[in-house]
Formats: C-alpha cells, sequence, structure tokens
C-alpha cells in the first residue's frame, strides 16, 4: 500500500529553499484567496469516491476508456451545475477542469466534454446575439445539449480559406443547406464529436444570393436529443486511436443537404438579412475570435502542464541516488549533479516564465476584448500576432522540454506511470492544434514584417514592438552594464537588426 510518509531526501531539499515557499504559491495561484479556492475546489472533486480510478487507464480498451471518461465528465458537469447554481463558479473553476492540474488529474486523456465548456459556449458567448445568447446558454450551461466546434477539416487545416464545407442560403425558406461536397471537406477532429456531442458549431463558407461571402459559424444538431442517433443528412463517428488525448473523442462530420434555420448562424459580427442581403463584419478577423481565445487559454494551460513535467523530474531527481562522484562516499542524489541541473533547472525556469507570459496575454486579452466591444479595433492586430507567436513558442518549448524531463528520470521516465506519455501526448498536440507552430510563426513573421514599414514610414506603433521604432532611430548599441534593463534592451536590439 503507498505511504503517506516523505520521502527523507524530499523533504530535506524542500526544507533547504531559500524562499519562502507559501509565498511562492500564493504568487503562482494568485493570492491567499485563490489558493484557498483551489484546495476547497481540489477538496469537492478529489475527494469524490466516484472520481477516482479503480483500475489503471493504461489497462482499458478503448471503448472502457471512453465509457469511465464520460461517466466521470457527467459527475464533473454536474458537480459544476451545483457550483454555478450557488454562485461559487468562475473562470478559474473552468480553467482548473479543462485546462489545468486538477482537469488532468481527474480524467488523464482528456475530458470528452471538454470542447463543450472551452469552445462551443465561448462561440456563443464570443459570436452570438444576444437573442442567440438568450436561446443557446441556458441549454449549453446546464448541459441540455453537449456542443462541439467543427472548423478544421480532413483536406484542411490551418489555411482557412482552403475549407469547402458549404452553407448556401435559400430565401425561399429562410435557410442554409449544408454540404460536405468532397471527402476532403468532411470535418476531422472536433473533440467529443465521434459519440459524445449532440450539436456543433460548423465553420463553412458562407454563400448569400450566389455570392461566395467568407466564412461563418452555424450551430448544426448532429443527434437526436432522445435517442442520440445522426440527424439526416449527418454522416458522424470517431477518427480512431491517436498518440495522447484518447478520451477527448475526437470525431469526423459529413454534411449532405442539412438544413438550419436562419438565426443558426451565429450573427453578432455578420450578419445575413431574411431576403439574403449580407452585412459584413467590421473586420474579418473578428469571425476567429474563437480560435483566438484559445490560443491565449493555450498558453496559460502550457505552463501548468510544463510545471508539472518538471516537478515529477525534480522529485526524482531528489530521491533517486546514483554514480558516486566520490568513490569513498555513498551515493549522491542525481540531482548533485550538474548534467542533471542543467536538464531539469532551465524547465523549472520556463515554466514560471510561461506562467507570467501566460497571464499577460490574457489580461492584455480581457482588455482588447473590451475595447472591440466599444468598436475600437485598434489593438487586435497586436493581440493576434502575439497570440500567434506565444502559442507556437510554448507549445514547442514544453513539448521538448517534457522531453528533456522525461529522459532525466532515465528508464523510469518511460514507464506509463511516470505520466510522462500522457504529459507528452497532451502537449505535443497543442503544436499542432488551433493554428500549427510554422504558419502561426509566419503570420508572426508577417506582422512584423508590416510594422518595420510602419516604423520606417515614421508611423506610431503599438508598445509591444515600439522597440522597432527605436532602433530605427538610434542604430548604435552603447555601452553594456549587465543590468536587466539592458539585457531586455539587448533582446530587443537583436531582434530589431
Amino acid at each position: 500500500m503507498p505511504s503517506n510518509a516523505v520521502n527523507p531526501d524530499l523533504q530535506r531539499e524542500r526544507e533547504k529553499a531559500s524562499f519562502n515557499t507559501q509565498e511562492f504559491t500564493y504568487w503562482w495561484l494568485g493570492g491567499k484567496e485563490k489558493y484557498e479556492a483551489k484546495k476547497k475546489l481540489e477538496k469537492l472533486f478529489l475527494d469524490d469516491p466516484e472520481l477516482k480510478d479503480e483500475l489503471p487507464i493504461s489497462y482499458m480498451s478503448p471503448k472502457e476508456l471512453y465509457e469511465h471518461s464520460v461517466r466521470k465528465a457527467v459527475i464533473i458537469a454536474k458537480k459544476l451545475r451545483e457550483l454555478r447554481a450557488d454562485g461559487e463558479d468562475d473562470v478559474d473553476t473552468y480553467t482548473a477542469l479543462f485546462g489545468g492540474a486538477l482537469g488532468s488529474a481527474l480524467i488523464k486523456e482528456g475530458n470528452p466534454m471538454m470542447l463543450h465548456f472551452v469552445m462551443f459556449v465561448p462561440t456563443i458567448l464570443g459570436q452570438g446575439t444576444v437573442e442567440q445568447q438568450i436561446e443557446w446558454l441556458t441549454k449549453a450551461w446546464n448541459c441540455n445539449i453537449l456542443g462541439t466546434y467543427a472548423q478544421t477539416e480532413l483536406g484542411h487545416g490551418t489555411f482557412l480559406r482552403g475549407l469547402e464545407t458549404r452553407a448556401e442560403y435559400d430565401a425561399t425558406t429562410q435557410e442554409f443547406v449544408l454540404n460536405t461536397p468532397t471527402i476532403s471537406a468532411y470535418k476531422w477532429w472536433p473533440g467529443g464529436m465521434g459519440h459524445t456531442a449532440n450539436h456543433a458549431i460548423v465553420v463553412a463558407q458562407l454563400y448569400t444570393k450566389g455570392v461566395f461571402r467568407g466564412l461563418a459559424p452555424f450551430i448544426v444538431q448532429l443527434r437526436d436529443l432522445e435517442t442520440h442517433m445522426p440527424m439526416l443528412g449527418i454522416d458522424v463517428g470517431d477518427i480512431g486511436p491517436k498518440i495522447g488525448m484518447k478520451s477527448v473523442n475526437n470525431g469526423y462530420l459529413g454534411l449532405k443537404n442539412v438544413r438550419v434555420p436562419l438565426n443558426n448562424m451565429l450573427m453578432k459580427n455578420q450578419q445575413v438579412l431574411p431576403d439574403g442581403t449580407y452585412v459584413a463584419p467590421k473586420n474579418s478577423v473578428l469571425t476567429y475570435g474563437t480560435m483566438m481565445f484559445v490560443r491565449v487559454a493555450l498558453i496559460r494551460d502550457l505552463s501548468q502542464t510544463l510545471a508539472k513535467a518538471s516537478t515529477i523530474a525534480m522529485r526524482y531527481s531528489a530521491v533517486r541516488r546514483q554514480s558516486p562522484i566520490d568513490p569513498n562516499k555513498p551515493e549522491p542524489q542525481i540531482i548533485e549533479h550538474t548534467t542533471q541541473q542543467l536538464k531539469v533547472f532551465p524547465q523549472i525556469a520556463k515554466a514560471i516564465i510561461f506562467k507570467i507570459t501566460g497571464e499577460h496575454i490574457w489580461n492584455m486579452f480581457n482588455n482588447v476584448s473590451g475595447e472591440l466591444e466599444q468598436g475600437n479595433m485598434d489593438r487586435l492586430p497586436e493581440m493576434h500576432a502575439l497570440s500567434c507567436c506565444l502559442k507556437a513558442i510554448t507549445s514547442a518549448d514544453s513539448a521538448a522540454a517534457v522531453e528533456v524531463c522525461r529522459l532525466s528520470c532515465g528508464g523510469h521516465g518511460y514507464m506509463d506511470c511516470s505520466n510522462f506519455p500522457t504529459i507528452y501526448g497532451m502537449t505535443t498536440a497543442v503544436c499542432t492544434y488551433e493554428g500549427e507552430n510554422t504558419v502561426m510563426l509566419l503570420q508572426t513573421a508577417r506582422y512584423l514584417v508590416k510594422v518595420y514599414a510602419q516604423a520606417l514610414s515614421g508611423e506610431p506603433l503599438v508598445p509591444t514592438v515600439q522597440y522597432i521604432s527605436d532602433y530605427i532611430k538610434n542604430r548604435e548599441f552603447g555601452a553594456f552594464d549587465c543590468t536587466l534593463e539592458q539585457i531586455v534592451h539587448a533582446f530587443q536590439f537583436v531582434a530589431a537588426k
């Protein structure tokens, strides 16, 4: 039976800390109140015997794992509904359960209802009119309907202009007719679509009066609410095994002459009138608001993932003893070896830096969202570029860091019980979804080229890229005095040059 006693080597390392660990914990979580809220939330979920694994999930078949995960997901959703009814839920609650350590502790390979809360509901909030929110949100929050988000297709992902799913407006019935005209137009990858969701927000090419208008989101019912069988014209199912995220229940979707009412197109940013007249959005990027939101959320989540991996590696390094430096002395903890420190310490540092970055970009996103509500889109290009850039950097660096942490644990890191296989599978997936990283970096580069041209013409730049204007005005670096300000200036100087 496992013991609750702390390994003496690990306890000694904790006692040797040169800083106040409780103070650091409060900082990491955003203050003492949030720490206490976190502990309360963990007790509510982790102490529930219905949410414990009687059998390690690695011994389950795909069918058993899915059913096990759905059972847990339903319990989690019920508890969330109770918290919401009592006014005790907030953004941190959903972050913890669907992107943070608590959620991955409860359902290790991913929650099959995750996209319902992470993308379906936020898209209705971000792109639906007030009337549409009134119609759909209560049902969604109460899980009377379960949704997912269907954008990526078998043939196209990050290149959104290449999406083939079509929605043609029929003014005689005031309905949209949705079709996936080719096999490559099939929606591919939506979480929960395989067997779980009964609704989806489907992103499709919009045609009115025979004219292509761009992409638009539509709420489409996938399955009957009583029988859970596919609706007429719907071809839906599970895409099969993956490296990780094995219980997220990713699926495919084909549409054949599926009709949805006019009001099922989310129309906060763009509208289609009953006669087919199209009203364009003020800015086309507004249509992609959900993706920007998810990218920002992923940046925050990755700091938690990396913190988890580096914690496992650090604890292992404290208790594992091997390879005496002095043959006349006992084997030391492997953390005493400089080579081990060079593996593990940088990953801890990255987790902290990603945490700070994640909180900064999250606050910036909320501020920019508030500005957008007022019709001010001045900082939207900056927000888009930053979310693209940081999503790519944090996901690529985190995936590489998790592998370093695994290797630092030797053969034990290769064991499934180390949790590294699951962590790596979940982390490396982020390099691809919500914008493939190479494309994200190219979009960042395009933004930088654009603002560099603006700086050359003397136009004012936003604070994030102000260093480019500073460099153009003064191309001499000057003396370097090793202060933090000078280190930042050095990075900016090299980046601008």
